[in-house]
């Protein structure tokens, strides 16, 4: 059967089709639209897993979701060992909070805004907090990202590839304007041969 991405249209999922083309990895994209007026995911993910979400990955029969255990999983079953740490490193610690902070922290800011925006008036009681947390991740993720232009040492990691979504989200919304290395993390990871093609 292969490796199937379960791929939804203005998703985080577009990050596992680009790891997926750093690691030279053959795969197949069952494409999923969301609905234009709720923006939610159709109903027919719900039938593949009970939460209706995407990313998820099918390997040979096995069903994998959250981003960043498939991240994990691919790194580890598909030839990804060169973008993770070594185990028992200072390194490879950071890169476990930078994977989980990138669904578990920032996401969280992120999505409030998203689901406020939809509020009009109603959300205004709730923006200067929602605005405040969304500054105080990205200018964390703006302090984390070290003098070559990465998360975690010299070149691509995991956690780079994680972080890739919110980094857009701060730039898309003009939160980044002030966050010189975020840009240009943004600015880097577009310019790369596998993105691209992703």
């Amino acid at each position: 059967m292969g490796l199937i991405v379960h791929h939804l249209n203005n998703s985080r999922s577009q990050r596992i089709l680009w790891l997926l083309e750093e690691l030279g990895v053959s795969y197949g994209i069952r494409h999923h639209q969301r609905d234009l007026v709720t923006n939610l995911a159709p109903p027919e993910l719900l039938e593949i897993h009970p939460l209706g979400k995407s990313p998820m990955i099918e390997d040979d029969g096995r069903l994998v979701y959250e981003s960043g255990a498939i991240v994990e999983y691919l790194c580890e079953r598909h030839g990804g060992e060169a973008l993770v740490p070594a185990r028992g490193t200072d390194d490879h610690v950071r890169h476990l909070e930078l994977i989980h902070f990138a669904e578990g922290s920032v996401m969280t800011p992120i999505l409030l805004g998203l689901y406020a925006s939809r509020l009009g008036e109603n959300a205004a009681p709730l923006m200067p907090r929602i605005d405040q947390q969304l500054e105080s991740h990205f200018a964390f993720m703006e302090s984390q990202i070290n003098d070559s232009g990465h998360f975690i040492g010299d070149q691509l990691s995991a956690a780079d590839i994680m972080l890739s979504f919110p980094a857009e989200v701060a730039v898309m919304q003009g939160r980044a304007a002030d966050k010189p290395k975020l840009k240009g993390f943004v600015d880097a990871i577009h310019a790369r041969p596998a993105w691209k093609t992703a």
